[in-house]
């Protein structure tokens, strides 16, 4: 027992300045963060940390205490940690991801942004089309309850588009919620329910088209397609393409199904699921960007030129947007 003894305190004497030197130099680090060291401290820091390893290793070889393994051990594994973990900042993850991740992934489902572009765009043919030769079918695609029907005048349609009653402004403001509500709503759907093959996911594109054309061929009977068109594109570039992404999102779910490739039908879904994750976390921000236009553009902006002016902006900003950034950067 005392020649272990002996062996332990000689063993500290001839190491112990080493693990206090970078005991010192990780509650720097741990406190302050590694900027807080300077060249040679940061020089010395892996220095320090394998000659530490070291002992770890003579420590168990020769049997010493068990607290002195255990401290090393301990001071290894915090070492360890700023040497060689992660050292994303929110801000870091954040920008990678609307910068690398989020246009790296929907550029990687272009085929299923397409197939979700036509259910939409087939949708809104549909909607209109009947909607046009009959506009019972009004009801059936946009509901009882929106306070815009055929039964309004084309005055009280204009009016509402353009806010001349300020005083009134209750029935834009109630459908452009319910556009905004029901659209996120749609997209989320279009992408949680992507699983069951895919199918819910067209139906549910397609119906939001549907109402999208009864609700553009109403205002169109009266004179007023060119000027709803400018209302809702204000915000409705980013909108609908959220939309037309969060289909895709669930395509993609459907497709692991349906192709599942060298994995079982579960590992491909999960391992699309991750890709698919990350467009329909991107869609979350373009929901609210959505709402922020239509909010202000709503009230601030009646001219329709100007209208269909920031909707050339926004379609402009995403398209450079999700063809060039990011590009040829990894997105793990």
């Amino acid at each position: 027992m005392a020649g272990n003894s002996l062996k332990s305190s000689t063993f500290r004497a001839e190491r112990e300045h080493i693990w206090k030197e970078l005991d010192e130099l990780l509650h720097k680090a741990e406190k302050k963060g590694l900027s807080s060291l300077t060249s040679k401290e940061l020089l010395r820091l892996p220095n320090l940390y394998r000659a530490t390893l070291s002992s770890i290793s003579v420590a168990r070889g020769i049997s010493l205490d068990l607290s002195l393994v255990t401290y090393l051990e301990n001071l290894t594994t915090r070492a360890y940690l700023q040497i060689y973990g992660v050292k994303a900042t929110v801000k870091g993850s954040v920008a990678k991801f609307i910068f690398i991740q989020f246009p790296n992934a929907v550029r990687q489902a272009k085929w299923h942004v397409l197939i979700s572009f036509i259910c939409l765009l087939m949708g809104t043919i549909t909607g209109y089309t009947l909607t046009t030769a009959n506009q019972d079918w009004y009801y059936t695609f946009v509901g009882m309850d929106d306070s815009r029907s055929p039964t309004s005048t084309t005055e009280d349609l204009r009016k509402v588009i353009y806010n001349e009653n300020p005083g009134e402004g209750g029935d834009l403001s109630v459908f452009a919620t319910f556009l905004f509500t029901h659209n996120a709503k749609v997209g989320m759907l279009a992408f949680a329910l992507g699983f069951a093959l895919g199918l819910p996911t067209i139906y549910l594109v397609f119906s939001n088209g549907l109402m999208l054309g009864a609700f553009t061929s109403l205002h169109a009977s009266r004179g007023l397609g060119p000027d709803i068109w400018g209302w809702l594109l204000i915000h409705g570039v980013t909108e609908l393409l959220a939309i037309i992404l969060c289909g895709a999102a669930g395509l993609i779910l459907g497709a692991a199904i349906i192709f599942p490739g060298k994995h079982s039908r579960l590992d491909n879904l999960a391992i699309e699921g991750k890709k698919a994750g990350i467009i329909v976390i991107g869609c979350v921000g373009m929901f609210l960007l959505a709402g922020l236009l239509e909010g202000f553009g709503r009230q601030l902006v009646t001219s329709m030129e100007l209208r269909y002016l920031i909707a050339f902006i926004t379609g402009a900003f995403w398209l450079l947007y999700f063809l060039f950034i990011g590009r040829g950067m990894s997105r793990e």
